[in-house]
Formats: C-alpha cells, structure tokens, sequence
C-alpha cells in the first residue's frame, strides 16, 4: 500500500516538513476476514503511511515538531462484480507537537479499480482494488502537504 519512493519524490517538497513528520495515530480500518472479504486494517494503512512519509522524506524522529493523525473513516467496496472500484476516505490531521495547535485537516476521498485483467480471482481484485485505493490516497496526501505554506504559526495553502 505504500508509495513508492520515485512517486513520493514526484508529490513534492515541502522544505518546512521535511524531516520533520512523526506519524502520531491511526484509527479505523477492518480486519479482513480470510472467509469474506479483503478490508483495509488500520495497522497496515498506518505502516503504509510511514513508509510513503519516510520515501517522500517526511518523516521524522519521535521529537518532530509536526505530529500527523490519520483517521480511516470508510472504505466503500463492492460486493461482487467483474471490476472492483473501491474508495476510501480518510481525514488527515496535521498538529503542531509543541502546542497541539490544528494546522491543517482534510479529508481525502480516493477511488482506484481494479478489473478483471488485474486477476481472474474476486478476491484478489478486491485486494488489489483496496491496496490501489490506499495507496492513492496517500499520493494526494502527499501532494497535498506539498501545497502547504508552513510560516510562523499559520497555514495554508500555495497559491
């Protein structure tokens, strides 16, 4: 589910976050269940998340200034079908670690899917589909911190 470093480096820097990202919490997400469904557990999505933070040089010590919470929200898949588009939503929190000040939140809506040249097997696509969901909702986080304008205490978007 993680980015891969040259498609995190492609998002962007932000000089302001660079090094400087701790990965604070990460709620939500399910357990998949081998007999049912393939789902988007919590404790991968934050391991994901880590890692894209740490190829797009992000990701920092556990005294960095900027605390990042992830709060998987849904994950909207199908049930059957020959392709699988699977959307998931997640609000992003960036708080500043010293003050717990909110710099910034968002919530970040991605589909990705996966079809039937992906792989003949349902629940594979469905896997295929919620791992690709995941990983580009990261990719827009990604992006999206790129665009932030870090400067004495305040937030914002680049124009």
């Amino acid at each position: 589910m993680s980015v891969a470093a040259d498609q995190a480096m492609a998002a962007g820097h932000n000089s302001s976050l660079q090094h400087n990202v701790q990965v604070s919490e990460v709620n939500g997400g399910d357990k998949t269940n081998p007999l049912w469904t393939s789902e988007i557990e919590g404790s991968d999505f934050g391991a994901a998340l880590k890692q894209s933070l740490a190829n797009a040089n992000l990701l920092g010590d556990v005294s960095a200034p900027y605390l990042l919470r992830a709060n998987l929200l849904r994950v909207d898949q199908p049930i059957i079908g020959f392709s699988f588009e699977v959307t998931s939503e997640v609000e992003y929190t960036l708080v500043e670690s010293r003050t717990s000040n909110v710099l910034w939140r968002e919530i970040i809506r991605t589909p990705f899917t996966a079809g039937m040249g992906d792989s003949l097997i349902g629940i594979k696509r469905l896997r295929l589909a919620n791992e690709g969901s995941a990983r580009a909702n990261i990719t827009a986080l990604l992006k999206r911190m790129s665009e932030l304008n870090i400067d004495a205490k305040q937030i914002s978007l680049k124009n």
